[in-house]
């Protein structure tokens, strides 16, 4: 069975945080790699807009954190701390933060992954489409490059995996081309 598939039968075809059934799809919690079913949830496309910061966070719609932040499933806790996390100006999510249970690997976990969206010092890697990029996410150039001190060309629609982050710089991200490590600015990929 796929991992798709499996994560399906887990969330009985809802969104794992809010039980929406429209828009589904998998996400990725970082920094786990998202091969393994246990590294991700089932969202719906609101939740994914907001939790991805490409939309403006409605707080209303996080109620659902009340139900989902007691889920068996590790992933699905460690989304809903961090999203109660960010959510911490609100009484309702402060009083949720004090009552949701991680054990100190699922507490790891999500403390390794979470940068706060009201923190402004933070420094957040987004592609050419504005989605926020993670260690370890899959890109796809979306221009031919020239690579400095090399003699090739990194071809338009060259995917690339498992790619770090230049931690003190927004623009660029680290993977490797024909088998060479190279760095290259965030405004010339797209997520895979």
């Amino acid at each position: 069975m796929s991992v798709e598939t499996l994560l399906q039968e887990r969330a009985g075809s809802k969104c794992e945080l809010c039980n929406a059934t429209d828009g589904l799809q998998s996400f990725k919690v970082a920094p786990k790699s998202g091969i393994a079913v246990d590294d991700l949830v089932l969202i719906c496309d609101t939740c994914q807009a907001q939790i991805t910061q490409i939309a403006d966070i409605n707080v209303n719609h996080w109620h659902c954190l009340n139900e989902s932040m007691w889920s068996e499933v590790s992933a699905v806790k460690v989304v809903a701390w961090r999203m109660l996390h960010n959510l911490s100006d609100e009484g309702w999510a402060r009083d949720a933060l004090d009552m949701i249970y991680l054990d100190d690997a699922d507490m790891a976990w999500a403390q390794d992954g979470f940068v706060a969206t009201n923190d402004e010092s933070a420094i957040i890697h987004r592609d050419s489409n504005g989605t926020q990029l993670v260690a370890g996410d899959g890109v796809s150039l979306i221009k031919s490059l020239d690579v400095k001190g090399t003699t090739f060309t990194a071809k338009r629609g060259t995917a690339v995996r498992n790619i770090s982050l230049v931690v003190d710089n927004a623009e660029q991200i680290e993977g490797r081309v024909n088998g060479q490590k190279i760095i290259i600015l965030t405004k010339f990929v797209k997520k895979l």
